[in-house]
């Protein structure tokens, strides 16, 4: 056994600290593995197909969004104008309405619903619409930007349903002081 080093390892002409440095060169499979990196760097920044790249995380999740809502639809609550205007006649849909109304409502509609943080809902003026399937929306759905929470989430749908006729019975009974006007005149 020799003690030449081999061809590969080469003394260096320097020395640190009393120390040589053999010149090692690295394997030739590394050395490519770190070419076949650099060109893949560039062609995945000049990626303009988005071949590479793909259609990247946004669209990728409009595209799930969008298969989800195909496949599981939002519940529409299965009202329409009339069912409600057939719940309107039922006197124990409007008791159901009035008292829910009298336990959720009150405090920013008062009592006769004339109005107080929330609008008059006794005059022709409405903010959402003054029909029964905007009057739904608008219990159903709530309005947050306004205040008005999600009635459709924290009641029951019955309860829902007889809010909105209770309200749209409402209309015309005039309270004493009622709020000012908001919103655009209905029918």
């Amino acid at each position: 056994m020799s003690n030449n080093p081999p061809d590969n390892d080469r003394l260096l002409d320097h020395a640190y600290d009393g120390i040589q440095e053999y010149d090692n060169p690295l394997p030739r499979w590394w050395v490519w593995i770190f070419y076949a990196t650099i060109i893949f760097a560039a062609a995945y920044y000049f990626d303009f197909t988005g071949r590479i790249r793909g259609p990247g995380r946004i669209k990728e999740y409009e595209q799930q969004m969008a298969d989800a809502a195909k496949r599981w639809p939002a519940p529409t609550g299965g009202v329409d104008e009339n069912t409600l205007l057939a719940l309107a006649k039922d006197p124990q849909a409007l008791a159901l309405g009035k008292a829910t109304f009298a336990t959720n409502c009150v405090a920013c509609h008062r009592a006769d619903a004339g109005g107080l943080i929330g609008p008059n809902l006794t005059d022709e003026y409405w903010i959402h619409g003054g029909t029964l399937a905007s009057i739904y929306k608008t219990v159903d759905g709530g309005v947050l930007e306004k205040g008005m929470p999600n009635w459709g989430k924290l009641l029951k749908p019955e309860q829902v349903k007889a809010v909105v006729v209770y309200v749209a019975s409402l209309k015309g009974t005039n309270p004493p002081n009622p709020k000012a006007p908001q919103g655009d005149k209905q029918p």
